[in-house]
C-alpha cells in the first residue's frame, strides 16, 4: 500500500505544474500585446489665408486639381524620413491616414479655393457636370521630411485653361522649417510648404 501511494504522488503534482506553465505563458502573451507600439495617423490641412479682397461673393473660378504625383520612395502609408545625407528611414508607427497623393491634391485644391475666393475648386468636376475653367497637375520631384529640422518640396506644376492647348508651367522649390520636435510639427511644416506652392499656382491662374 505504501509503494502504491508513493507512485501516485508525481502524478498528483503534475497538474499544478502544467497550470503554472500555462499561466506564465498567458502572462507573457499579454505583456507582448500590451507593448505593441500604437500607430499614429496624420492628415495634411489647408492653411492658406482666405482671400478677403472684394465682396464676400464667390469669384466663380472653376479649378480642377487633376493629379498630384509623388516620388515612389514616399508613395506609401508609412512616413519616410531623411536620416542622413543618403539614408532614409521607414516609420511603421507614423502613417498617413490616406494615400499621400490624394491628400496633397485635396489640400492644394482647398488652398486654391481660399486664395482665389472660389467655392468651385476641387479634385473632381462639380456634380452638375460643369467643365473646369482651369486644370492643375503637380509632379513632385522631391518630398523630403526631416523631423525637428525642416521639410523640402520641389514640384513641377502646370495650369491649363479650359481646353486651350497653351499650358502655363512652373517649378516651386520650398523649404519650410519644423517649428518644434515631433511629427505633428513636421506635418504642419508640410502644410505651410503646400500653401506656398498653392500661392504660386493661384498667381498663375489670376494672370
Amino acid at each position: 500500500m505504501s509503494a502504491a501511494a508513493t507512485s501516485a504522488s508525481p502524478g498528483a503534482g503534475a497538474a499544478p505544474a502544467v497550470r503554472a506553465r500555462l499561466a506564465l505563458g498567458l502572462l507573457v502573451l499579454l505583456a507582448g500585446c500590451a507593448s505593441t507600439p500604437r500607430e499614429n495617423l496624420y492628415t495634411l490641412s489647408a492653411v492658406a489665408p482666405q482671400n478677403t479682397g472684394g465682396a464676400k461673393q464667390d469669384s466663380g473660378i472653376v479649378v480642377l486639381v487633376e493629379s498630384a504625383n509623388v516620388p515612389e520612395l514616399v508613395d506609401r502609408p508609412q512616413f519616410v524620413i531623411s536620416a542622413g545625407d543618403s539614408r532614409m528611414s521607414l516609420l511603421e508607427q507614423q502613417r498617413w491616414a490616406e494615400p499621400l497623393k490624394s491628400q496633397i491634391a485635396r489640400t492644394v485644391a482647398l488652398n486654391l479655393g481660399r486664395l482665389l475666393g472660389s467655392a468651385r475648386v476641387s479634385t473632381k468636376l462639380q456634380a452638375g457636370g460643369e467643365d473646369a475653367g482651369y486644370r492643375v497637375n503637380l509632379e513632385f520631384q522631391r518630398f523630403e521630411s526631416r523631423p525637428g529640422d525642416a521639410v523640402s518640396l520641389e514640384v513641377l506644376w502646370t495650369v491649363r485653361r479650359g481646353s486651350a492647348p497653351e499650358v502655363t508651367s512652373g517649378r516651386s522649390m520650398v523649404r519650410e522649417a519644423a517649428l518644434a520636435p515631433g511629427y505633428d510639427a513636421l506635418v504642419a511644416a508640410h502644410d505651410r510648404a503646400l500653401a506656398t506652392i498653392s500661392g504660386e499656382i493661384a498667381a498663375a491662374i489670376r494672370k
